[in-house]
């Protein structure tokens, strides 16, 4: 059997090894459903958040000060123009319109202590010429309060019944849009910056707990390092894809559970190169950014002789890889520019970049180019790697493979005669 295939099969001994440790285990099934916890939490936070916002807009009021006989005329172009709104949160207040006193000035200012409700806008004074007030965070309410008296004068000449009656008729687009291409890319890097700080993190924390019970040493006499080290890259990267193809399984069919106005909406976020091309070149993104980074956590690992060590010679990495996701997001932005320009060549900002690119540019060629650049870079990082883990489980200053240290010492034997 020939050194390379000797070689092979000690790598593929360690994946196989590693793989089995980490799934076949009760605990990996929590790992597992750790977007579920991490979801549960985040919803109970926005729940409750959502619930204080309601109870605050519920007692939140724009206050018309006019005549009587303007009461009704601004109810119904108020009732009008908030058809306008889709959404609670982008309406303007509730309208409540009140009748003048002797001072409307004194009255509208007295509006914004009322401990009854919260008012942002107040609007008095004749409709040709009103006076709105408003707080330093509440303008576009007043902007409103300013339309609806606009509206209303132009009511009395035309009066408040529609003069028209439009037909509306829904169509389906059938190319991608460009507000949909570029949600669909900033959720493709976030998604690789989600799964890359979830998953590639678990690497270093392997070699933590066998250097704390003398395991990486037994692996070391038994296998050169270099099978353990891309062993245990391997090992955990199909992990990895066990998870991917789990979790991407539950939501290609969650659409089918969700209500059809959700699952409408997450139709519109449709790739620029199409679903099938974009899913290969996110895994391919994918695969890149967690090598770089398999890597770095493996070397990183093993120079590390506790857990705390590992914990702060980890938090460097973590802040660089947030960095970066930053980085991918707004050049993501800005296509264009040198941002973009920089973000595509750097080698740890180049996956999430690329992969939110392959959402919104419909050219295949240079995400090719950007694959087999990104394929270098996994090179280079795998060699450091490799020197600095062997560097770190032998305390040795030598960064050469092991069956070439044999091989020389082999060779000065016979050199000096000694058989």
């Amino acid at each position: 059997m020939s050194r390379f295939r000797i070689l092979l099969r000690q790598i593929w001994t360690i994946a196989r090894r590693d793989f089995v440790a980490t799934v076949f285990t009760p605990t990996f099934l929590i790992f597992l459903l750790a977007p579920v916890v991490m979801g549960s939490f985040g919803a109970i936070g926005g729940l409750g958040a959502n619930a204080a916002s309601k109870g605050a807009d519920a007692k939140t009021r724009i206050v018309a000060i006019v005549e009587p006989a303007r009461s009704a005329d601004f109810a119904a172009i108020d009732l009008r123009l908030r058809r306008l709104y889709r959404q609670s949160d982008e309406a303007p207040p509730m309208l409540q319109t009140l009748a003048p006193a002797a001072d409307p000035a004194a009255q509208a200012r007295a509006q914004f202590d009322d401990k009854r409700m919260d008012v942002v806008a107040v609007l008095y004074g004749p409709l040709a010429t009103p006076h709105v007030l408003t707080t330093p965070l509440s303008v576009r309410a007043g902007d409103y309060l300013a339309l609806l008296a606009e509206d209303v004068l132009r009511a009395d000449g035309s009066g408040i019944a529609p003069l028209s009656t439009a037909t509306r008729t829904v169509v389906s687009r059938t190319a991608p849009s460009l507000r949909g291409a570029n949600a669909s890319g900033f959720f493709a890097v976030f998604g690789l910056f989600f799964l890359t700080l979830l998953l590639a993190g678990q690497v270093v924390s392997g070699v933590a707990e066998e250097r704390g019970n003398k395991v990486i040493e037994v692996l070391a006499a038994a296998v050169p390092l270099e099978s353990v080290f891309f062993g245990k890259l391997l090992g955990t990267f199909g992990v990895a894809v066990l998870f991917l193809v789990f979790w991407g399984t539950l939501i290609s069919q969650a659409t089918v559970l969700m209500p059809p106005s959700f699952a409408a909406g997450l139709a519109g976020l449709t790739p620029a190169l199409g679903l099938p091309v974009f899913t290969l070149l996110f895994f391919a993104y994918f695969t890149t950014a967690y090598m770089l980074l398999g890597a770095v956590f493996l070397g990183v690992g093993a120079q590390a002789a506790s857990v705390r060590e590992i914990q702060l010679l980890s938090l460097p990495i973590t802040l660089i890889q947030v960095a970066m996701f930053g980085l991918g997001a707004v050049a993501l932005s800005r296509p264009d520019s040198w941002i973009s320009t920089f973000a595509a060549v750097f080698p740890l900002s180049s996956p999430y970049y690329m992969a939110g690119r392959a959402a919104q540019s419909g050219s295949l060629g240079i995400h090719l180019l950007a694959l087999a650049w990104q394929a270098l870079w996994v090179a280079i990082f795998i060699a450091v790697g490799v020197r600095a883990f062997r560097r770190g489980v032998l305390q040795s200053g030598s960064g050469t493979f092991r069956w070439r240290r044999r091989r020389a010492s082999s060779d000065k034997l016979v050199d000096t005669g000694v058989s």
